[in-house]
């Protein structure tokens, strides 16, 4: 049974910084397009960011452009998600989740596994 555990999520003020790491079990973890999707409260859940399997493609809401980066660690099977200059909408419960195949694409449809998510609170 493959795997993803994230951590690093807690409360953290408006303006601050967060990491956020996703571990996996899964074998042929280089060959899985990885990404980060979030859900508010009573909201969709969405695609916040996406990178591919060799980490050379990537992909962002444009929520969290230029704030938010994704990379990953092939050789670690870690996912990773640096967000800065969080603002109170960042609010939610974050999850990590792995497609075969290894490309991405802006809606990261179909993924095969997911994390059980963590909670990123913005207080302002």
């Amino acid at each position: 049974q493959v795997q993803l555990e994230e951590s690093g999520g807690g409360l953290v003020q408006v303006g601050g910084s967060l990491n956020l790491s996703c571990t996996s079990s899964v074998v042929s973890f280089t060959t899985y397009g990885m990404a980060w999707f979030r859900q508010a409260p009573g909201e969709e859940r969405e695609v916040v960011a996406a990178i591919s399997w060799r980490g050379q493609k990537f992909h962002y809401a444009d929520s969290v452009k230029d704030r938010f980066t994704i990379s990953r660690d092939n050789t670690k099977n870690t996912v990773l998600l640096q967000m800065r200059s969080l603002k109170p909408e960042d609010t939610a419960v974050y999850y990590c989740a792995g497609r075969k195949g290894g490309y991405i694409d802006s809606n990261m449809n179909g993924m095969d596994y997911w994390g059980k998510g963590i909670l990123v609170t913005v207080s302002s």
